[in-house]
């Protein structure tokens, strides 16, 4: 079962695995896990989190990476193979809008991070600054946000050009050891401040009186999300994964390299935070608010806050690559377009349609959502991540656990598999527990934003 066209696939086993992960490895990584993470009561968050990756994250990645290796297409293109003429297309179909809208604004914030490379220099040796308002005064102009928007969307734009191995698998094989090199000089930096050992404590010590029904709930949400699964990412990558390579071990692998920088990038921040006073439950701004000002208190704080900045862009760049491979795949597959035809004008289209997002807090800043009352970049996500991205691993799930059926997902995937089979226990994983909590995520997150 093979495309219609010719399609390239990833040249090592090493490529794909070091790929993979850095589409899981973003802003979900560096950002939202440590700030969750602060607001959850810290260790008992990471080991909620931790059962909740095993549990959800790594079946639905096997899941992925299976119906994108048996058909070697795109996600739209998948799912017509394995249920031809039938609806089940249209799960596709939601993985590669899902993986456009998320882009979009993707970008924007990503966009900030590129900005911060050079802001958190004005912020380390400014005297008397407030943090707040640089970060404040770069999201409310109006021409800057749209500028660093644009360069990072031609930065994913010229490595999905030049191809699977060529461009992606070569970038991410550079920014890959890279992302892991700075996170480790940081946590370095960060545990030999003197009164590191109480975030280390913190990080580390559970306190499970602080747990609550919010705090598994957040967990769930965390391992399902952090993993670019629901997007059409994970099979679009899946497709490019010739037979000989098995899928059991490599999802393992991947999960384990975004889990691992996620906790990583928890000892490179809390120490620090401690060490300096201030307080880890700082909320999303957490990265763009109370780090700078925890740099601009270290010893060589400005050194350190470019390369936590270059750190965070290189995770989301990593990201972002598959976010627009996903479209580009799909226009290459069933459109027939070259791959950089497609490249460039997804990524045109895309950082339009970014625009929104990108002014909510300046010309459009009184712009909110009916019903949510969110401002432009917080509805973009809040439908991504409430409605779109669980709802298409929920009926991915389904469709292999109940349409396609377990059978034939394990005898795909355990082709060639070594280290790890798949057996009946992967089965009941994805017919029974992965929809039953991914559904409490989905109707979780819409009672809370509706009752709250």
């Amino acid at each position: 079962m093979q495309s219609p066209i010719e399609r390239e696939s990833w040249a090592t086993r090493v490529g794909f695995i070091l790929a993979a992960s850095g589409s899981a490895v973003g802003l979900g990584n560096i950002w939202r896990f440590p700030y969750m993470t602060g607001e959850h009561g810290g260790a008992a968050f990471l080991i909620i989190y931790l059962v909740a990756i095993i549990l959800i994250g790594y079946p639905v990645m096997v899941n992925e990476i299976i119906v994108g290796r048996k058909t070697n297409r795109n996600p739209i293109g998948a799912f017509k193979a394995l249920a031809p003429n039938t609806p089940w297309w249209l799960v596709g179909a939601l993985g590669v809008f899902t993986g456009f809208v998320i882009l979009s604004y993707y970008s924007v914030v990503a966009g900030w991070s590129l900005a911060y490379v050079y802001k958190v220099v004005i912020a380390t040796t400014t005297a008397d600054v407030e943090h707040a308002d640089v970060f404040v005064g770069h999201i409310t102009s109006v021409w800057e946000p749209i500028f660093w928007h644009a360069v990072f969307m031609a930065l994913t734009v010229g490595i999905i050009a030049g191809g699977v191995v060529r461009g992606i698998q070569k970038w991410v094989t550079v920014l890959m050891p890279a992302i892991i090199i700075l996170l480790v000089i940081l946590i370095i930096r960060a545990v030999t401040l003197p009164g590191a050992g109480e975030g280390l404590s913190y990080y580390l010590r559970p306190d499970f009186g602080e747990v609550t029904s919010r705090t598994f709930l957040a967990a769930i949400a965390q391992a399902f999300f952090t993993l670019s699964l629901g997007m059409g990412a994970i099979i679009t990558y899946g497709s490019y994964l010739r037979g000989r390579h098995e899928i059991p071990g490599n999802a393992a692998s991947v999960v384990g390299i975004d889990t691992g920088i996620a906790i990583l990038a928890g000892f490179a921040i809390f120490p620090a935070i401690f060490a300096l006073g201030f307080s880890p439950a700082a909320g999303p701004g957490l990265v763009f608010i109370t780090l700078p000002a925890v740099f601009a208190e270290m010893p060589l704080g400005t050194l350190f806050g470019i390369m936590f900045f270059v750190l965070l862009s290189f995770a989301a760049l990593t990201s972002a690559i598959s976010l627009l491979e996903v479209v580009t795949a799909w226009l290459i597959d069933e459109k027939g377009w070259t791959r950089k035809q497609s490249a460039i004008v997804m990524g045109i289209i895309i950082f339009t349609v970014g625009l929104p997002a990108t002014l909510g807090y300046s010309v459009l800043s009184g712009v909110t959502f009916p019903g949510l009352g969110t401002d432009l970049l917080d509805t973009y996500d809040w439908f991504a991540n409430s409605i779109f991205l669980p709802l298409g691993g929920l009926l991915t799930a389904i469709f292999v656990g109940y349409i396609w059926g377990t059978k034939n997902a394990i005898e795909e995937g355990n082709r060639n598999a070594r280290f790890i089979k798949l057996g009946n226990w992967w089965g009941f994983l994805i017919r029974y527990v992965v929809p039953v909590l991914i559904g409490v995520i989905m109707i979780m997150g819409i009672y809370d934003t509706f009752s709250g």
